[in-house]
C-alpha cells in the first residue's frame, strides 16, 4: 500500500496565509475512509521539521498559498517536473523551507515518487483577519482537486 502525505502549509494568522493548512483540514473532513493510506498534516510554518514527512511518503500533496509572476485568482497546480522550477522563484513564505525541504530529500536519497502542490494566490494577508472571500471561494474547488490528486496517486 502507498503511502501518501498532505501537507498544509501556511500561518492562519495572516489571512490567506492560511490557505493551505485550511485546505488540508477540509480535505481531512471530506476523506476520512482514507485514513488508512492518506496522512493529514497541518505543517504550519514547521519548514525542516516536515522533512520525515517528505521522505517517508511515496506520494505527496502540498497546498500552499502561492503568488506565481503572472497570476490571475485562480488554483494552481504543479506536479513533478514543473515544481522544481516552481520552488526555486520563492513564490511563497514557505518557498524556501519547501525547496530545501526536497533538497534535503534529495541529498538522501528520498524523494516521493509522485509529489504536487496546489496554491492560490492570497488576496488579504492582514494579521487575524481569516481567509478573504475570494481565496475562500477556490477553497471548494482546490479540495475537490485535492481529491482527484489523491485518487491519482492510489491508483497509480
Amino acid at each position: 500500500m502507498k503511502k501518501i502525505n498532505v501537507i498544509g502549509l501556511g500561518n492562519i494568522l495572516f489571512g490567506d496565509e492560511g490557505f493551505g493548512v485550511e485546505a488540508v483540514r477540509r480535505l481531512e473532513k471530506e476523506c476520512p475512509d482514507l485514513s488508512d493510506t492518506v496522512q493529514f498534516i497541518d505543517g504550519g510554518t514547521q519548514g525542516i521539521y516536515l522533512l520525515d514527512y517528505i521522505e517517508s511518503a511515496d506520494a505527496v500533496l502540498v497546498y500552499d498559498a502561492i503568488i506565481p509572476p503572472d497570476f490571475d485568482r485562480r488554483i494552481y497546480v504543479y506536479a513533478d517536473g514543473e515544481l522544481p522550477a516552481f520552488i526555486h522563484r520563492k513564490m511563497s513564505s514557505h518557498q524556501m523551507g519547501l525547496s530545501e525541504l526536497f533538497f534535503v530529500a534529495n541529498l538522501h536519497g528520498k524523494v516521493p515518487e509522485k509529489v504536487v502542490l496546489i496554491g492560490v494566490p492570497p488576496r488579504e494577508l492582514e494579521l487575524g483577519s481569516g481567509i478573504s472571500q475570494a481565496v475562500e471561494e477556490l477553497l471548494a474547488d482546490a479540495v475537490e482537486e485535492g481529491k482527484r490528486i489523491i485518487n491519482s496517486f492510489i491508483s497509480d
